[in-house]
């Protein structure tokens, strides 16, 4: 079966993530904000957040354990949108491209859903053109567990086959692919763009 319709991964897909261009500007000693990065507001801790925890319940958590990094740690959720700079290079105009095509567009991403309206918001010329997102946080479940992938299906109308899924993480695509699901690991623009023609979603 070829496929009709494209889901992207939102997160170093679509957009880029990295905290580091919230905090940079929030500490002055670089090996201090290594530390914090590294030691305590780890991208460990935050996957609680794209697993569906609260950021009040994991940042109480955090305080109490590194109470002298308290107020950074505040700041994580607030200013979260700080930390995703901007889209990845030329993946707005795929998006544009497919959406103009008339290829159906989804979107499964790992994500806090108490920090994803803000940002769709933000983005919403883009996040337009989707016909559904499924966000991990507001389901409570990640990628690659195999329910995501199928609670997404179901949602959206897809057979497996239908599905040409888009993501960076090679467990989320072993993931998708064990399920039937056409499956891109991503890495640019560049590449993405001739595996999507030769599927027969772009000319």
């Amino acid at each position: 079966m070829f496929p009709t319709s494209v889901i992207f991964d939102v997160g170093h897909v679509l957009y880029d993530w990295n905290p580091r261009v919230l905090y940079e500007r929030l500490f002055e000693d670089e090996r201090a904000l290594d530390v914090f990065l590294g030691e305590v507001a780890t991208r460990e801790w935050h996957f609680q957040h794209d697993a569906g925890r609260p950021f009040a319940d994991t940042s109480a958590e955090l305080v109490e354990r590194f109470p002298e990094h308290a107020a950074m740690i505040a700041l994580w959720g607030p200013r979260f949108g700080e930390q995703i700079p901007g889209p990845i290079a030329g993946m707005v105009a795929i998006v544009e491209e497919l959406d103009a095509a008339g290829v159906p567009l989804f979107a499964i991403t790992n994500f806090s859903g108490e920090f994803f309206p803000p940002f769709r918001a933000r983005e919403a010329a883009v996040f337009d053109r989707f016909r559904d997102i499924v966000v991990s946080g507001d389901e409570r479940l990640v990628k690659p567990d195999a329910a995501i992938y199928r609670l997404a299906l179901d949602r959206f109308g897809l057979a497996p086959g239908q599905a040409f899924f888009v993501d960076d993480n090679a467990d989320n695509i072993a993931g998708a692919q064990a399920l039937g699901i056409h499956a891109h690991h991503f890495r640019d623009a560049a590449t993405l763009r001739p595996a999507l023609v030769e599927a027969g979603l772009l000319r």
